[in-house]
C-alpha cells in the first residue's frame, strides 16, 4: 500500500510503500476512503508535539470501509463505512476511564501520533474506538467531521448554553461548530486574523453576526469564547471579549504560550478551560447532531501524495474550512 510517512519532524513527509497491515484480536482492516487534514498533524510535522511514535503515518480524521475483521471484532461488517478519530485506544482501568473521562487516560493512543493513521490506503483500528457512518454522504466531507467536528463539539458544549459565542480562528473546527450554533440558533461572532478578508467573508456567508479581526472587541459583550487558533495572545484578548460569568475554551492541542495579564481580565468569575482530546460518548452524541441537522463541510482535495501540499496550504492559512485526503483522487471531486 501506498503510505505517507512522518520519519522525523520538521522534514517533509515521504511517500512509501508499506504492506498492507493485518487486523489483530479487536481491530479492523480498512481501506481509506478520504483522510483530513487537521492542524494536530500540522503541529506533529512541525516538532509542536513531544514524544510522538517515528516513523509515524499521520492523519486521525479517517473515512473509510472495513476491509477485514480481526478476530472478536462484533458490531461491523465488511464494506460497512466507518470513522476513526484521535483517541485511538485507552487503558479502560485507571481512574479517567472509569469516571467517564477517558479523554485524560494517562496510556491512551492517539491515531496518527502514537498509533499509524489514515494518510494511507489502509490503516487498522480498535473497533471500540470506530464509528459507524452513513452512506450517503461524500467521505470528504465526513472527514472533517472525526476531529475539526467532535473536537468543536467537546468545546462548544464546554461552553454550556451560552447564547452569543466568539470563535477565534475561522478553519475548519470552526466553520463546523458555526453550521451547529446556526441551527441551534444561538448567534457566534467570527474573529480572525487582521486583513484575512477571505475568511471573514466566508464566516459572513454561514451567518455570523459579526466578523472582525482577532484584536478587536465585538459590538455586544459575549457569553463564551472558542478559541481554535493556536496563538496564547488570543486569552487575554478572549477574556477581554467576554462578560462577567463567562467562559473562554481552549480548544487545540498545542498553543503558545500564554502571555501575562491582569487580573481584572479573570475576575468577574470568568472561567478559562482546556479541552483536551474527546471520548467516544462525545462522538456518539456530535453525530446525532449532524444526523438532525444540515450540517455540511467545506473542504479542499488533495491526493495522497500531496499530503505536504495539503499541510503547506494550512500552515499559510489558504484554506476555507479543511483540506481533505484522497487516496486513488483523480483529479475530479463533485
Amino acid at each position: 500500500m501506498r503510505a505517507m510517512v512522518l520519519d522525523v519532524p520538521n522534514n517533509p513527509l515521504r511517500l512509501t510503500e508499506r504492506a498492507v497491515p493485518r487486523p489483530g484480536a479487536g481491530q479492523m482492516l480498512i481501506r481509506v476512503e478520504a483522510c483530513g487534514v487537521c492542524r494536530t498533524d500540522l503541529h506533529l510535522v512541525d516538532g509542536e508535539l513531544p514524544s510522538p511514535m517515528l516513523p509515524v503515518i499521520p492523519g486521525h480524521e479517517i473515512v473509510g470501509r472495513v476491509a477485514a475483521l480481526g478476530e472478536g471484532v462484533v458490531g461491523f461488517a465488511v464494506g460497512q463505512r466507518v470513522g476513526v478519530p484521535w483517541l485511538g485506544w485507552t487503558c479502560g482501568e485507571c481512574e479517567y476511564c472509569l469516571s467517564g473521562q477517558e479523554n485524560l487516560c494517562d496510556a491512551a493512543r492517539f491515531t496518527g501520533y502514537t498509533l499509524d493513521g489514515g494518510y494511507a490506503e489502509f490503516t487498522v483500528a480498535d473497533q471500540r474506538y470506530c464509528f459507524a457512518l452513513p452512506d450517503p454522504l461524500p467521505a470528504a466531507e465526513l472527514a472533517p467531521l472525526l476531529c475539526a467536528g467532535l473536537i468543536g463539539y467537546r468545546a462548544l458544549a464546554m461552553a454550556g448554553d451560552a447564547r452569543r459565542v466568539g470563535i477565534y480562528g475561522f478553519g475548519a473546527a470552526a466553520h463546523i461548530v458555526a453550521q451547529v450554533l446556526r441551527h441551534q440558533g444561538r448567534a457566534f461572532y467570527a474573529f480572525t486574523r487582521r486583513g484575512d478578508d477571505a475568511s471573514q467573508a466566508f464566516a459572513a456567508e454561514l451567518g455570523a453576526a459579526w466578523c472582525g479581526a482577532a484584536d478587536e472587541l465585538p459590538p455586544v459583550a459575549l457569553d463564551a469564547a472558542l478559541i481554535f487558533a493556536p496563538a496564547g495572545e488570543l486569552v487575554p484578548a478572549a477574556l477581554r471579549a467576554v462578560r462577567k460569568g463567562g467562559t473562554v475554551v481552549c480548544a487545540g492541542i498545542h498553543m503558545s504560550d500564554i502571555p501575562a495579564f491582569p487580573y481584572d481580565l479573570l475576575w468577574g468569575e470568568r472561567v478559562l478551560r482546556s479541552v483536551a482530546n474527546l471520548t467516544r460518548a462525545d462522538g456518539d452524541a456530535f453525530l446525532r447532531i449532524v444526523a438532525e441537522s444540515p450540517v455540511r463541510t467545506h473542504v479542499t482535495p488533495f491526493a495522497l501524495e500531496q499530503a505536504n501540499d495539503a499541510l503547506d496550504a494550512l500552515r499559510a492559512g489558504r484554506l476555507q474550512g479543511a483540506a481533505v485526503l484522497l487516496p486513488g483522487w483523480d483529479g475530479r471531486y463533485g
